[in-house]
């Protein structure tokens, strides 16, 4: 099953195709992102864990998105600028993308297969939901957008072990 999650492709902000494959042997935290969302701010946080955990076997993977309140309608140029002058971003962001609908990318109709939210809900609620994969490809958590970074650190250590 991690096989086929790990072979999704993915289009990065500068245009490269990537797969979490790519990414063998770390652990990753997966979040839609956006530019004009009162979770905006958490770039701050994720940044944060990227720069802590990072040598030690975690990435972190923005996707920005504008299905939630057209908090993301700038283009890849805009995003990248927004991310690196006002948080500093420096982990890998992807392509603007779709999370829900018939359009979602086939890396979040994966994710929300196998960490489904609350009551087992498929969809995604809004900006800022994470999934942490293991070094075995294995997802093993969704948060929800109000999960702060911060709040994830004793779950991303146990996977660093």
């Amino acid at each position: 099953m991690s096989d086929n999650l790990l072979s999704i492709p993915c289009t990065t902000i500068k245009g490269e195709q990537k797969t979490l494959a790519d990414f063998a042997g770390k652990a990753v935290l997966v979040v839609n992102t956006a530019s004009q969302c009162g979770f905006t701010p958490q770039y701050k946080g994720l940044e944060a864990l990227w720069q802590t955990y990072k040598d030690q076997g975690l990435v972190v993977l923005g996707f920005p998105c504008n299905q939630f309140g057209k908090q993301e309608p700038g283009n890849e140029g805009a995003i990248s600028e927004f991310c690196e002058l006002n948080f500093g971003v420096s982990f890998p962001l992807f392509k603007k993308i779709e999370v829900n609908g018939a359009n979602a990318h086939p890396l979040f109709v994966q994710l929300k297969q196998r960490a489904p939210g609350v009551l087992g809900s498929k969809g995604i609620k809004w900006n800022f939901t994470k999934f942490l994969i293991g070094k075995d490809g294995q997802v093993v958590k969704r948060f929800a957008p109000t999960t702060k970074p911060q709040d994830l650190t004793a779950e991303i250590e146990a996977l660093l072990k």
